[in-house]
């Protein structure tokens, strides 16, 4: 045993980038909502990126560990505290036995990763460890992490390397830090145009740029609801289902617009006013309820050129991480 759940928080579960390779067979990807944090996380701890970590949203567990350990919290800033030290994000934490992991008031964002060095042994299902809850796979037994819970970490050559500044500390971080791509971001999205773009009237194409959206309380991992002016057709047209994808704007018949998060579906029947760019994506799986946002239109090639950019930016980050690991020095 590595760590044990000792209360779970509002809702905490085993995720990785996804499962792929089923979708044709209805089985949807899920997977980490904020997959820049969840491999950030993975980085900072010595991981591959696909490595399980644990996804935690507004109300965080609280964790105890029986054996020392390296980690790493990204994303959302949740007021993490270990024995009642502050914990800054973005940067590995060595934790020693018998510290518990806290959480506060979310201060900003609204999911936090944790990973820790050597990976979380967990089997996979169907080539994936992320937990799809309404399927009951994947994860903890397919289910939320729960009080009681134990949760075992393979052994890292990484934790066996580090040299300790002597402190009694119960944790002790990194005295360097990455800095997230999002931080300080706006709430504004870029998209591309949906295939149905054009079968929207130019009065809610017009409206859908220049007027702010919120996210409603009807939002979860499979799609955010969104309030706003209504979106109408030029005319009533029906359209087959067809593949969707994380990002993808729907519009129902009421005219207000569903982004699809996660753990969409495989396929849907809605007209797509727009795709929200992958850049964009780590960013919208921060947002709460009753927050506004915005959307700007942009184009297929400099969607591409920004997510060539921070894969090149992700590769550098690997770089001098791997180098800081190398040194054995937190």
């Amino acid at each position: 045993m590595s760590l044990e759940i000792l209360q779970s928080g509002l809702l905490s579960t085993i995720q990785d980038q996804g499962r792929y390779g089923f979708q044709k067979y209805g089985i949807i990807k899920s997977g980490a909502m904020d997959l820049y944090a969840h491999r950030m996380a993975n980085i900072l701890t010595g991981n591959p990126d696909d490595e399980a970590t644990i996804e935690m949203t507004l109300l965080g567990p609280t964790i105890e560990f029986t054996e020392d350990a390296i980690i790493a919290l990204t994303g959302g800033n949740l007021s993490p505290k270990i024995s009642g030290q502050s914990i800054p994000l973005w940067r590995p934490v060595y934790v020693k036995a018998g510290a518990k992991l806290e959480f506060g008031a979310p201060v900003s964002g609204c999911r936090t990763y944790m990973a820790a060095a050597g990976g979380f042994k967990i089997n996979p299902e169907l080539g994936s460890r992320s937990t799809y809850l309404k399927a009951g796979i994947g994860g903890v037994g397919g289910r939320a992490l729960k009080e009681n819970d134990e949760l075992a970490i393979n052994q890292s050559k990484q934790i066996e390397s580090i040299i300790l500044d002597g402190s009694d500390a119960k944790a002790i971080p990194a005295g360097w830090y990455i800095k997230p791509y999002y931080s300080g971001r706006g709430k504004i999205f870029r998209y591309i145009e949906g295939r149905e773009y054009d079968w929207f009237t130019e009065d809610s194409k017009t409206g859908f740029e220049e007027n702010e959206f919120s996210i409603t309380s009807q939002s979860d991992r499979m799609g955010y609801r969104i309030e706003g002016p209504s979106l109408r057709l030029k005319e009533q047209r029906e359209l087959l289902s067809e593949a969707v994808g994380f990002g993808t704007i729907q519009v129902p018949s009421g005219g207000q617009p569903i982004i699809l998060m996660a753990d969409h579906q495989t396929t849907g029947g809605y007209p797509k006013i727009g795709q929200v760019i992958s850049d964009d994506l780590p960013m919208l799986a921060q947002l709460k309820p009753g927050e506004k946002i915005k959307f700007v239109k942009t184009n297929l090639t400099e969607a591409q050129k920004l997510y060539i950019q921070r894969e090149k930016e992700i590769d550098f980050i690997r770089l001098m991480v791997k180098d800081k690991h190398k040194k054995g020095v937190l």
